[in-house]
C-alpha cells in the first residue's frame, strides 16, 4: 500500500471562545492511502490541549505510512492496527484506522457502518456550539440555528463571572425556547462553585453539563455527579478506555471523541463498556472537515447526545458528505466513509 500525508488548514468562520482558549483556525493533516487504484483518507488536526502540532503530526504519519507499506492489503492492515496501536498520539491511530476503514470499505462495496456493525445508515440531530459571547449575539444565533432546523444547542461556558453564563444562556433559551440545551464549561468550574450553578442552570432547562470542573480529580467529578440536578458527562476526564472504566456507572454520560480515544474500535470497546451502567454515551469531535467527523457520524447510532458539528464551524469544508446544515448529520450509503474532496483538493491531486 502506498500513503500520502497532506496538510490544510482549516479556518473557522468566526472565533470560538471556550474557557481556556479561542479558536480561529487549525492545521488538518490527511493521510490517504493506496491500494489497487482505490484510496482511503482519514485526518488528524492540530489541538495545542491534546499537545497535537504540525510538524509531530506529520512525522507521526509518516512513521504510519512506512509501517503501513508492509501490509499487503487495508484488511490485514485493520487486523493489526487493533492489536497494536501506532505508538503515537491516539488521534493519529484514529487518522490512521479511518483511512483503512475507508479503503477496506470501498474494496468491498460497503459503508463504513457496515463494517462497524450497523445495517442501516446512522442519522442523529447533531448539537451546534454557541460560543462564549455575549447574550445578544447568542440569542442571535440561537435564532438563526433553529429557523435552520438544529434542535440542540450547545452552549460554552465558563466565564470569570458565571452571571455572564447564566446571561447567555437566558439569552439562547428565550430565542430557541424548543430546543435542547446543552451546556460546556470545559472545567473552568471551581468545586465550590459547581454545585451551586448545577442548580441554576438545571432551572432553566439546562438538559446536560459536561466537564463542569477541571480535569484531574475523576472522583470529584464522581461525586459531583451523584448529586447533581442535572446530568453531568466526562469529557477531559474521559480520555482512555481506563477512565471510562473508572467513571461508568458513575458519571451521567462520557463524551467520546475519537482523537482522544483512539479511533472508531477504541469508541466501539468504551460503548460496549458502559452499556448497562446507568452511563450514557456522547459523540465528540474537534473542529475538523468533513473527512475528520464523518467516522464518528457512522457510529452515531450508538449515542444518546451527539455533538459532532466541527465541520459547520469552518469558513471552508474541503470535504463534503455528512451533512449538518440542517441540523441532522447523515451517514453515507456509499463505500467507505462516503466523503469527497472539493474541487480545490481534487486539483491537488486528492482521489476521492
Amino acid at each position: 500500500m502506498k500513503c500520502a500525508v497532506r496538510t490544510t488548514e482549516l479556518r473557522l468562520a468566526e472565533p470560538l471562545r471556550i474557557s481556556r482558549s479561542t479558536t480561529t483556525a487549525r492545521h488538518a493533516v490527511g493521510l490517504s492511502v493506496e491500494h489497487q487504484g482505490l484510496h482511503g483518507h482519514g485526518e488528524v488536526v492540530t489541538s495545542v490541549y491534546y499537545g497535537l502540532d504540525t510538524a509531530s503530526l506529520h512525522q507521526w504519519l509518516h512513521r504510519s505510512s512506512r509501517e503501513l507499506a508492509r501490509f499487503p492489503d487495508p484488511e490485514t492492515a485493520l487486523t493489526a492496527l487493533t492489536d497494536n496501536t501506532t505508538g503515537g498520539p491516539p488521534a493519529v491511530t484514529a487518522a490512521v484506522e479511518s483511512a483503512l476503514l475507508d479503503l477496506a470499505g470501498k474494496r468491498a462495496g460497503k459503508p463504513v457502518h457496515r463494517l462497524l456493525g450497523a445495517s442501516t445508515a446512522p442519522t442523529a440531530a447533531t448539537a451546534r456550539t454557541i460560543g462564549i459571547t455575549t447574550p445578544a449575539r447568542a440569542a442571535a444565533l440561537a435564532t438563526r440555528l433553529a429557523g435552520q432546523g438544529f434542535t440542540v444547542l450547545k452552549v460554552k461556558a465558563g466565564s470569570p463571572d458565571p452571571e455572564d453564563d447564566i446571561a447567555r444562556v437566558r439569552a439562547v433559551r428565550a430565542a430557541a425556547p424548543r430546543a435542547r440545551l446543552l451546556l460546556d464549561p470545559n472545567g473552568g468550574w471551581s468545586t465550590y462553585a459547581a454545585p451551586r450553578l448545577l442548580g441554576r442552570f438545571a432551572e432553566l432547562g439546562v438538559e446536560a453539563v459536561e466537564q463542569p470542573v477541571a480535569p484531574g480529580d475523576p472522583e470529584g467529578l464522581a461525586r459531583l455527579a451523584a448529586r447533581s440536578p442535572l446530568p453531568v458527562i466526562a469529557d477531559e476526564d474521559a480520555v482512555s478506555f481506563e477512565d471510562a472504566r473508572r467513571l461508568a456507572g458513575r458519571v451521567h454520560g462520557i463524551n467520546v471523541k475519537l482523537a482522544k480515544c483512539g479511533g472508531p474500535g477504541a469508541a466501539l470497546r468504551i460503548a460496549g463498556l458502559i452499556a448497562g451502567s446507568g452511563t450514557d454515551l456522547m459523540l465528540g469531535c474537534l473542529t475538523a472537515s468533513s473527512l475528520g467527523i464523518a467516522p464518528a457520524v457512522h457510529l452515531a447510532d450508538r449515542a444518546r447526545w451527539t455533538d459532532l458539528d466541527g465541520h459547520l464551524l469552518l469558513a471552508h469544508d474541503p470535504w463534503t458528505g455528512i451533512g449538518g446544515d440542517d441540523g441532522t448529520v447523515r451517514a453515507s450509503a456509499r463505500p467507505g466513509l462516503g466523503v469527497h474532496p472539493s474541487p480545490e483538493l481534487a486539483e491537488a491531486g486528492v482521489r476521492p
